[in-house]
């Protein structure tokens, strides 16, 4: 470990130990660089504000997550793909139990560095949100984003919820493996949905119409309808005819391949 990242956590140790013993608001930035045996100056080489140094490095962990994002495999499913992301978040907090569950205490005590770990973590909401839009992004996307707002909002909830039970009980036991379980849960309710396979399933269904030639064309719509309880489908469904030379009339005939009820 570099001697620069050993002054940052021993600058961010002090400042949640100090605000943890004397409260948040009567730490000062010199206690803090005191008590981690440095300058002040050192301090804001580091740290912006005292809040900065008590909340994790939000910046680049956002930036490892996007770098993840960029590069990941477009044949791999949207949903796992922001799964193993929320992994790199999870990752950012198990690093160092001690000091995560130290700073959990603080901002359970302090209101204003939970709202500033809330809106956080939204930014990461945020960029799986902006992710999934972008793998739809070529076949109207758009559709899909009341899916993409939901998937991303679950998994975000499902790496809350793995993270919380796991400070509570001191930073013990794999919390990788929570993780992997509970993300295991959303995706068996939600992968295909999300990924909009279901949607993709049933846009390559084929129907197939058999009519006479005398039947009207309101005849044949009304009949698709009844079957695929669609309105507008007689405007989507380009109908193909067939009159074979040995049959007098034939009935409209409309179904889906795996319906084998037939009208």
């Amino acid at each position: 470990m570099s001697a620069r990242r050993d002054a940052r956590r021993e600058l961010m140790s002090a400042a949640i130990s100090l605000s943890l013993e004397a409260g948040f608001d009567a730490t000062t930035v010199d206690e803090i660089a005191k008590a981690a045996g440095v300058a002040r100056r050192t301090f804001f080489r580091h740290f912006r504000t005292k809040e900065d140094a008590i909340l994790p490095d939000h910046d680049a962990c956002l930036g490892r997550v996007t770098g993840f994002l960029e590069s990941a495999s477009p044949l791999r499913s949207p949903l796992l793909v922001i799964a193993d992301a929320a992994g790199i978040v999870l990752d950012m907090y198990a690093e160092d139990p001690e000091t995560a569950v130290k700073r959990y205490e603080l901002t359970r005590r302090v209101p204003a560095l939970r709202e500033w770990e809330i809106a956080a973590i939204s930014r990461y909401q945020r960029a799986f949100v902006g992710y999934m839009d972008g793998r739809r992004a070529k076949d109207g996307g758009q559709e899909f984003r009341l899916r993409h707002e939901v998937a991303s909002a679950a998994v975000v909830a499902a790496h809350n919820h793995v993270l919380r039970g796991w400070l509570r009980s001191g930073g013990q036991g794999d919390v990788r493996a929570r993780l992997g379980a509970a993300i295991s849960e959303v995706t068996k309710a939600l992968g295909p949905w999300a990924d909009g396979l279901q949607a993709e399933a049933a846009a390559d269904e084929v129907m197939v119409v058999l009519t006479t030639r005398r039947t009207p064309l309101w005849k044949i719509a009304e009949e698709i309808e009844a079957v695929t309880h669609r309105p507008d489908v007689a405007e989507e469904i380009q109908a193909v005819t067939h009159r074979p030379d040995d049959a007098e009339e034939i009935q409209a005939v409309a179904r889906r391949p795996d319906d084998p009820a037939t009208r």
